[in-house]
């Protein structure tokens, strides 16, 4: 044990109490004693202690009540409880009244340094846990989201204003602009913030599933449901659910969402009971959702249902003044994580920074600036610790589809370096005939997310991110191209 574990130990046996403090200052405590009840509460009143034991009885008073005392003063030290007279009636009071344990005199070393270590061991834990929940806290609270840009500064009035209300909002924006974030800073910005917050990434799930995941099912609504299941919204009853990618649900889930958005009722699949529950719900796309209702892919009814509030947030090439700001804030966290000391960029390399034009947004920056936080081998980020792709000009999403620079792809992959003016006329297009314009594309498309899926080892998120589509458009696309990656790994 620490020599700076300090005890308050309270007996009126002024013996054993004295021997007691002896031996736990040669185990390496501080310790300090008191006779009284009195004394105790002067002690605990007045000074800092990691872990104090109290007798049951006192010549002055009874040591239930100088717990009770303690535990309302000191509630998060632990406390032992000691008794000549330990019985059941002493044990339950004890523990009722907070006390760790009980301990029956004769006290036994060993027993005695066992059970101070538990507490210790204990407080710790709970130390720990408050602590990664503050920090969870602050990391997805609004202070975490760093900016100077005016947009963004109307965005974090937005959510001070809508945070306590049950109104529905739409966040909207590409990926990686931090729209979990912003639905976390909603959350924990509402009095809502100690219910849970259920995050529903649709895009990654079958269609057939993602009803189920959201409105539960009872045992044999489809083939292998062998008992019931609770969904999200029921999930996150008195707190709030973040349905991300809601621009990829079907028709028939758009249905069934616009009544739960209306009425907060709902049948679980295969059931009859109407479930009513008290949730708040915060959506997110990066797809057009006006253009997709006049496209009718999406319904009217239920865009201008979710379109209370609309927060959209804007790609970091149009907020450069953060790019400084952010690199450092996670040039900081990469530091603390990796155990790493870096001091800063060089302005090489920050000029770089700033001329990259961000296709993934925040979240390629924190990627970029871990990489070389990691690769770096001075006390200075300098220019050839960044990705090489960074400083070139990069396509925006709605290009990455068709025209995706090869250099970006990774390392070079068995389909070799890929240029646009290398690609074959399509296998499609017949001899002697010209290809229509899909059919002219098809083959670089495919070619083009072949190679990126191989340089990142077939992780379709990664991909997705990198080639600036959504996971969904990602399957879609392999699916209509053939690209299957069972032949390569």
């Amino acid at each position: 044990m620490q020599s700076l574990t300090r005890l308050l130990i309270a007996d009126d046996d002024r013996w054993l109490l004295e021997s007691m403090a002896e031996w736990l200052r040669q185990e390496g405590f501080a310790v300090e004693t008191a006779c009284t009840c009195a004394e105790a509460s002067q002690a605990f009143r007045a000074r800092e202690f990691d872990l104090m034991l109290f007798d049951v009885r006192f010549d002055d008073g009874d040591g239930i009540k100088l717990l009770k005392q303690a535990k309302k003063v000191k509630p998060d030290v632990p406390i032992i409880m000691m008794s000549g007279y330990a019985g059941p009636d002493a044990a339950r009071d004890s523990i009722a009244a907070g006390a760790f344990e009980l301990l029956t005199k004769p006290i036994i070393d060993d027993e005695l340094r066992t059970a101070i270590e538990r507490a210790l061991n204990q407080k710790s834990i709970v130390e720990e846990n408050a602590r990664l929940k503050a920090e969870l806290d602050r990391r997805f609270g609004l202070e975490s989201v760093l900016s100077h840009d005016l947009r963004m500064l109307k965005i974090f009035d937005t959510i001070d204003q809508v945070a306590d209300t049950k109104a529905t909002v739409l966040i909207t924006g590409e990926n990686g602009t931090g729209k979990s974030m912003i639905a976390r800073a909603i959350h924990k910005k509402s009095t809502r913030r100690k219910a849970p917050f259920v995050e529903v990434a649709c895009g990654a799930l079958p269609d057939n599933l993602l009803e189920s995941e959201l409105f539960g099912h009872v045992a044999g609504a489809f083939t292998g449901a062998m008992g019931n299941k609770i969904g999200k919204f029921q999930a996150a009853d008195r707190g709030t659910l973040f349905l991300d990618e809601i621009g990829t649900a079907t028709p028939a889930l758009q249905i069934k969402l616009l009544r739960a958005l209306q009425e907060f009722e709902f049948e679980p699949l295969g059931g009859t009971e109407t479930i009513s529950v008290d949730t708040r719900v915060v959506l997110a796309t990066n797809e057009n959702l006006e253009q997709a209702v006049q496209d009718g892919k999406f319904r009217q009814d239920l865009y201008y249902r979710i379109h209370v509030i609309h927060i959209e947030l804007p790609a970091l090439r149009e907020r450069r003044d953060d790019i400084p700001v952010l690199a450092n804030h996670f040039l900081q966290m990469a530091c603390r994580e990796y155990g790493r000391s870096v001091d800063g960029f060089s302005s090489d390399a920050m000029n770089r920074l700033l001329e990259h034009s961000w296709p993934g947004n925040i979240r390629e920056l924190e990627n970029a600036v871990q990489r070389a936080v990691l690769l770096t081998k001075s006390s200075t980020i300098g220019r050839d610790a960044l990705p090489t792709s960074l400083g070139r000009v990069a396509p925006s999403p709605s290009e990455a589809n068709s025209a995706f620079p090869a250099q970006q792809l990774g390392p070079s992959t068995s389909t070799g370096s890929l240029g646009l003016s290398d690609m074959p006329t399509p296998a499609t297009a017949r001899p002697g005939t010209i290809a229509t314009l899909s059919e002219a594309l098809e083959e670089p498309e495919r070619r083009i997310i072949r190679a990126a899926l191989e340089a990142n080892h077939w992780n379709r998120n990664v991909t997705a991110d990198l080639l600036g589509i959504n996971r969904t458009t990602l399957y879609k696309k392999m699916k209509k191209l053939g690209i299957d990656e069972s032949p390569v790994r």
